[in-house]
C-alpha cells in the first residue's frame, strides 16, 4: 500500500452520499468530531474501520485508497477503449476494458498513454491472407526492448508477449483489427491505426510521414 486514505476523499465520498459528518459517524459507530478530525487531517480512520468506510460509500478499499471511483458503464461494449496498466518494477502487463485501480508491487499503476508511432520506433505491418504481419524496427535487448504487441478490434484483443533477445514481430487474426499497440520498456506505449480502408494497400506504415497524413485523415473520417 503506497498510500493511504486522505481526508479530502472522505469528504468528497461524504458528500456525495449527501451524508453529513454526523450520519457517516453514526454509520461508523464514531463521534462526529472523529470523522471531522479525517477531514480536516488531524487524524486517519483506523485500519479497521477502512472496510466499513468503503462499504458506507459503495466502493471497494482499493477505491478508497486510491481516492479514484470507478464508473464503468458497458465497459463491454468496446474492445478499442482498452487500456494497459505497465508495472515498472516487474514489468507486469494489466488490461482492462475500463477504469480500473491496479496495484503491483505496491505501486498505484496508471494507465498507459498512447503515443503514435514516430522515428524511433517504425511499425511495419502486412496483410498476409486472413493475417496481420507485424514487424518493429527496434533493439531487442535486455535493457531496451519491445515487451509486447497487441491487436485490438471492436470485439476482441490478441496480444503476443516478446522477451530480449527475440524478434519484435507477431502475427494476428485480420478479424476486424483496427489499431496496433506495442510497448517498449524505456519509451512507453505506442499505437497505430490499421487504415486498409483509407488507402486500399495491405503493406504500409514504414513511411513515418506518409504514416502520419493516414493516420490523421483516419482520424477525422473515422473518429
Amino acid at each position: 500500500m503506497n498510500q493511504y486514505v486522505t481526508g479530502a476523499t472522505i469528504r468528497e465520498l461524504r458528500e456525495k452520499k449527501k451524508l453529513t459528518q454526523a450520519e457517516l459517524a453514526e454509520k461508523l459507530f464514531v463521534s462526529d468530531k472523529t470523522v471531522s478530525k479525517w477531514e480536516s487531517g488531524k487524524g486517519y480512520p483506523d485500519i479497521t474501520l477502512l472496510e466499513s468506510i468503503a462499504q458506507v460509500f459503495g466502493i471497494s478499499v482499493a477505491e478508497l485508497l486510491s481516492g479514484r471511483v470507478v464508473n464503468n458503464i458497458n465497459v463491454s461494449a468496446n474492445v478499442l477503449r482498452s487500456k494497459f496498466y505497465i508495472c515498472p518494477v516487474c514489468g507486469n502487463v494489466v488490461h482492462s476494458m475500463g477504469e480500473a485501480v491496479i496495484h503491483c508491487h505496491g505501486v498505484q499503476l496508471a494507465p498507459a498513454q498512447a503515443e503514435y508511432t514516430d522515428e524511433r520506433h517504425m511499425i511495419f505491418i502486412e496483410g498476409i491472407e486472413d493475417e496481420y504481419y507485424v514487424r518493429v524496427d527496434h533493439d531487442m535487448t535486455k535493457t531496451h526492448h519491445i515487451s509486447f504487441i497487441a491487436a485490438l478490434s471492436p470485439d476482441r484483443l490478441q496480444m503476443v508477449k516478446l522477451y530480449p533477445e527475440g524478434n519484435a514481430e507477431a502475427r494476428f487474426k485480420m478479424n476486424g483489427v483496427k489499431q496496433i499497440l506495442f510497448y517498449c520498456n524505456r519509451d512507453g506505449l505506442f499505437s497505430c491505426k490499421v487504415n486498409r480502408h483509407i488507402d486500399g494497400i495491405e503493406k504500409s506504415y514504414d513511411h513515418t510521414k506518409e504514416r502520419s497524413r493516414l493516420e490523421q485523415i483516419a482520424d477525422k473520417l473515422f473518429g
